[in-house]
């Protein structure tokens, strides 16, 4: 695409925006002051999906290093090694976000380039420094970073000396890891979580072993080694322990004098009974124990749920003592990543196939209802526009933990984005505008009920490395062009900075915006 029909395309976008506007004033809109002044609206990203350098500054190889170093892993035999370039251009994203006007930014740290040998080595201060300026950075603009500890990768040291998540020795170098980082820099950070979505990456490593380290059995995959129905709940406990490691760190030796909080993410669809009947109800409430409350009911009520010691039975661990006094610590908020809702039907009392991501809660899903699927699909497969599923989740959250503080930290659509996607069919992202939109429109509805919500993260900042699916799925509110690095906003991103400004945003519709387009 030449300059100046990329100039114009730009100039398209934003004539739509203004355009829609006007001709839509006379509608119920979404307005900032929706959400408390001191809400926080950002963007995030994570370390191994943005940074590239993957050889620079001293960092070891990661798990996910070396694992999308293997044939076949990544569907479009990609990997991270280069990805955004964050890591050479982090000033440049940082302005990419005062752009938009958000004021948190929700990234994570990367262990192998702090801890390259993780606690059997040197702290590396060339990583230090590399956070510490983006964390400056991010201030100078009045960023606030929301800083995850550990978004899936860790030094594959760990990983060769003792298997890392399945042995315990994990929970003494996490806990390390963790106090380096409070220690470096949480005189600036303010906002911490130690773990992203570990409920769905001890599924998809340990369970169905799609990820590394690849561990699963039958019937839920094929692998050479690992026990589906064993390593994910030592796995989730290893997971539960550190971060109550970590917590208590934080509470005992920096968080009175630091001033800031903590706590974890975790993905949580929405589950709605397929059918009318008690059964399929009761199912839809287990697959949420079985994905939220596995890691929240032990960190916030000291111990797994009960519809989980009743199906996974001895191969669930029990906590000692030492192990419940060290949960005590909890946490200060939940993080939230919502993008999608299912239907499911009950398989505990009828057979079904349980070879899938809800198999072990005895739970069928499915994304539809008498050939109705449950909405709007997206480029990632079982992934559905589904609005009201945030406000349903929400709302789930405030009643089961007393509405302790929430966090949406992940929330976003993904677009189709392989070699034949044209770059104007990736900025002119309606779509995303439309999911915005409406998920914040019942967000809204849960704050109004009295849910205590404090920030909204999109994912993410930028087009990245999607893991197993490399390239081929788009979430960014910028464009990048992997070949030059150049970034550039879409649609999505101009409406959200529109938003964030104050203006009046109602629904837009995806006719109503190629309308304005084609006549420009």
């Amino acid at each position: 695409m030449g300059e100046k029909k990329k100039k114009n395309k730009m100039k398209c976008m934003l004539m739509a925006i203004m355009v829609l506007q006007m001709l839509f004033s006379h509608v119920s809109s979404l307005h900032r002051t929706q959400f408390p002044s001191t809400f926080l609206f950002g963007a995030a990203t994570s370390s191994y999906q943005i940074e590239g350098g993957y050889l620079e500054g001293n960092k070891s190889l990661s798990n996910w290093d070396v694992f999308t170093h293997m044939p076949g892993k990544i569907l479009d035999g990609s990997n991270g090694d280069v990805a955004d370039d964050h890591y050479h251009l982090y000033t440049e994203d940082v302005e990419l976000l005062d752009y938009l006007g958000v004021n948190s930014y929700r990234f994570s740290i990367s262990w192998a380039r702090i801890l390259p040998r993780g606690r059997f080595g040197e702290i590396n201060l060339e990583g230090i420094a590399f956070y510490s300026n983006i964390i400056d950075a991010l201030l100078l603009k009045g960023i606030q970073p929301f800083v995850t500890l550990n978004h899936f990768d860790f030094p594959y040291e760990l990983e060769h000396r003792y298997g890392a998540w399945l042995s315990s020795e994990i929970q003494k170098d996490f806990a390390y890891f963790a106090e380096v980082c409070f220690n470096a820099f949480g005189d600036r950070v303010k906002f911490w979580t130690t773990f992203n979505e570990p409920n769905l990456l001890i599924k998809f490593s340990y369970m169905i072993g799609v990820f590394p380290p690849c561990r699963c059995s039958k019937p839920f995959g094929n692998c050479t080694s690992g026990d589906s129905a064993v390593e994910p709940y030592v796995v989730a406990h290893n997971v539960i322990l550190s971060h109550a490691t970590a917590v208590d760190v934080y509470r005992r030796k920096y968080q009175a004098k630091q001033g800031g909080s903590i706590g974890i993410v975790i993905a949580t669809k929405w589950y709605e009974p397929l059918r009318n009947i008690t059964e399929d109800y009761a199912a839809a409430q287990r697959a949420l124990s079985f994905e939220a409350a596995w890691f929240l009911d032990p960190i916030i009520n000291g111990d797994y749920p009960a519809e989980m010691r009743d199906i996974v039975g001895s191969n669930l661990p029990e906590f000692t003592p030492a192990e419940q006094r060290l949960l005590e610590s909890k946490l200060d908020f939940i993080g939230i990543n919502q993008y999608s809702s299912t239907y499911v039907r009950d398989c505990k009392y009828s057979s079904c196939q349980l070879d899938f991501y809800e198999g072990n809660a005895l739970v069928f899903a499915t994304d539809e209802r008498d050939g109705v699927p449950i909405g709007k699909p997206t480029a990632l497969s079982g992934i559905f526009v589904v609005p009201y599923g945030i406000e349903k989740v929400v709302m789930y959250m405030k009643q089961r933990y007393n509405n302790t503080p929430m966090y949406i930290t992940e929330n976003g659509y993904s677009q189709k984005g392989d070699s034949s996607t044209s770059m104007e069919e990736m900025v002119n992202d309606i779509e995303r505008v439309e999911f915005i939109h409406d998920y914040l429109s019942y967000l809204s509805n849960a704050i109004r009920q009295g849910a205590d919500v404090r920030g909204y993260f999109i994912w993410s900042l930028l087009d990245n490395f999607e893991w197993a699916f490399g390239y081929t799925i788009k979430f960014g509110l910028y464009y990048v062009d992997f070949d030059s690095q150049r970034r550039a906003p879409k649609l999505s991103a101009e409406w959200y900075k529109k938003f964030l400004n104050g203006s009046n945003l109602p629904k837009v519709k995806e006719d109503d915006a190629k309308l304005v387009c084609s006549s420009s």
